[in-house]
Parts: C-alpha cells; sequence; structure tokens
C-alpha cells in the first residue's frame, strides 16, 4: 500500500459460469461497454484462490456454491494498459486460475451494478465470439472437454 492506496494483487481468477443446457454466462463491463467476459477478478489478502473464485462468483452474479471446478490450470497475461493503473507501479502482468460451474438454467442471476451493465445466456461458439480477452476464449475452447 502507497499512499493509502491498495493496489489489487496481480493473481486473479476466471470462472466460466454454463448450465445444464450447455449456455455460457456472459457479463458485460460497466467500465468498458462493449466488453464481455466470464466472471473474474482478483484475489486479495489471505484468501485462497478458490475462495477468490467464489467470492467474485457471488459478487458478480449473486450465485453462492460451497463447490467450484478448479481447472489446475492457469495463464500469464499482459494487463491491459487502461487498467494498469489499479496495480502497483510497474506491475504489467498478471497470472490467471481458471475455474467453472455448472448451474441449473433457471438460476437467477443478480448483477453488481457497479462492475457489469447486463448479462447473456449464449451457446459456447457466441460465447467464443463475444469475449475479449484472449485467456478467456481459450478457457471456453476448451470446456466441452468437461462435458
Amino acid at each position: 500500500m502507497i499512499n493509502n492506496k491498495q493496489y489489487k494483487q496481480p493473481i486473479s481468477v476466471l470462472v466460466i459460469v454454463y448450465n445444464n443446457l450447455r449456455q455460457i454466462l456472459l457479463l458485460e463491463r460497466a467500465d468498458k461497454p462493449g466488453y464481455w467476459q466470464s466472471v473474474t477478478g482478483s484475489q486479495e489478502l489471505g484468501e485462497t484462490i478458490e475462495q477468490t473464485a467464489l467470492r467474485e462468483l457471488a459478487e458478480e452474479t449473486g450465485i453462492r456454491s460451497d463447490t467450484i471446478y478448479n481447472w489446475h490450470q492457469s495463464s500469464v497475461f499482459e494487463i491491459y494498459p487502461h487498467w494498469r493503473h489499479r496495480y502497483a507501479p510497474g506491475v504489467t502482468h498478471n497470472i490467471e486460475h481458471v475455474f467453472s460451474l455448472c448451474i441449473a438454467a433457471d438460476t437467477p442471476v443478480h448483477l453488481a451494478p457497479r462492475e457489469h451493465l447486463r448479462y447473456m445466456w449464449c451457446s459456447l461458439e457466441q460465447a467464443i465470439e463475444q469475449v475479449f480477452s484472449p485467456s478467456n476464449r481459450a478457457a471456453l475452447w476448451q470446456l466441452p472437454q468437461l462435458w
């Protein structure tokens, strides 16, 4: 912490939420309209990566779960320049851990309005085309291996 500013950890989660109809949940970012993604978020101090995934899932969608599937897979990517101010000076890369959760198609979704404008359920093919993040796209390509 510098000048009372709490920087984000460069460790995050990507949680792919899909339903029993094999539809993928995507969220549109409030800070970047038109940017669609799966559930994402940074690890907070003292959390395990699984706790981060469950917390972000609940915060961003209102969906609560006791379990989530950990892919035991991660990727390193360059943080987009327009988001680097959220991290400590000099931090340019993030490690992202992948998780997924299958839910019933009628599960309600409640967005965090400061984080997301809207959500949609779509086919895997549509989700792959819609997401802006290459790491999100790569994880979606692998999702059918879990079905």
